[in-house]
């Protein structure tokens, strides 16, 4: 009989177990946007008549987590071409064109690539420094991940309830983890 208070040697969890759990779940997300990207159909995407616009919700999604992977946004950010700050704007504008498939493809693998970069080489003590979140809150470094994870999660689901809506085929199936591990930083 196991002693009371007595820690399990199964399932616990240590402090250097946190990466690879984390990239594991907020990859796992990506991977769920990158699956509502292409399940799209092109008439879909493209419609300027629906409001949330598809393609613009995943805009939106991957300048965020863009910005938030950064090291220091405030200073010097700037979103990979053809893509600009827009976004930012307090006005509410949009970008001047539709962004196609292939473009938000390619910066969704900008992002997951920047996104595990930082998670391999984030040490226990970044993780728990203060980074600012959103427009008016700051957590740590570790909240800012789990932030990011319900951002790309909630902009996902909003994908797929529209890909049920108006198509007759189901959305894309749940995505456990992530479909490629994380590396140690090079």
């Amino acid at each position: 009989m196991k002693e009371p208070g007595a820690a399990a040697s199964v399932g616990v969890v240590r402090a250097t177990d946190w990466r690879p759990a984390v990239w594991a779940q907020l990859g796992a997300a990506i991977d769920s946007m990158e699956r509502a990207i292409d399940a799209c159909p092109d008439e879909l995407w493209g419609d300027r008549s629906r409001f949330p616009e598809y393609w613009y919700l995943v805009y939106h999604t991957l300048f965020w987590l863009d910005y938030n992977m950064s090291d220091d946004p405030e200073e010097g950010f700037h979103p990979p071409e053809p893509f600009t700050l827009v976004e930012m704007s307090s006005e509410g504008l949009m970008p001047e064109r539709v962004y196609t498939k292939e473009e938000l493809r390619r910066y969704l693998e900008h992002g997951r690539e920047k996104t595990r970069a930082r998670i391999a080489g984030m040490s226990d003590e970044k993780a728990s420094g203060t980074r600012r979140m959103g427009s008016s809150s700051q957590g740590s470094e570790l909240e800012l991940l789990l932030y990011n994870m319900r951002h790309v999660q909630h902009h996902t689901a909003q994908l797929n309830l529209i890909l049920r809506q108006v198509t007759s085929s189901e959305a894309p199936r749940w995505v456990g983890k992530a479909k490629q591990p994380l590396r140690d930083p090079a």
